[in-house]
């Protein structure tokens, strides 16, 4: 059966803008609080982040995926899932390639701006693609049929 996962560029840009903020202000020193946080100068290097982002979860989901397409800043994976698969797993895994996304993006990011975090972010991508990929294998038990 196939099914669509959805994120919006835009929404993973400013969870983006957000976390790199908030890093830069962490850190505490002034360098740091110029040097982190993504400006709109920056849109170029998250453009290729986000090309990329995009190759990485369709390369990982390649097994269940029939189709991908980005209109209007929304991407769009299609899914050909187990007929037994749990649809109710279909959010879960939306919230994943959302994080994904964010958490891959800032990576990349970190790894110009703030390399000792650069590796735990990329780490966190890794583990929500394994959450898609965990969900996306999981079946639902079958149920007995009740006649009356």
């Amino acid at each position: 059966m196939e099914h669509t996962l959805s994120v919006n560029k835009e929404e993973v840009y400013e969870e983006v803008a957000k976390t790199t903020s908030y890093t830069g202000a962490k850190k505490g020193d002034e360098e740091s609080y110029e040097r982190i946080p993504i400006t709109a100068g920056d849109r170029e290097m998250l453009e290729r982040y986000w090309s990329e982002s995009k190759n990485a979860i369709a390369g990982s989901l390649k097994k269940f995926l029939t189709g991908e397409q980005e209109e209007g800043g929304n991407y769009t994976l299609t899914l050909e899932l187990s007929a037994s698969f749990d649809e109710s797993l279909l959010e879960s895994m939306e919230r994943s390639l959302f994080s994904f996304f964010v958490m891959n993006i800032t990576a990349k990011w970190f790894t110009l701006a703030n390399k000792q975090e650069a590796t735990d972010y990329a780490a966190g991508a890794a583990a929500n693609v394994e959450d898609i990929m965990r969900k996306a294998f999981f079946k639902k038990k079958p149920k007995r049929p009740t006649y009356s």
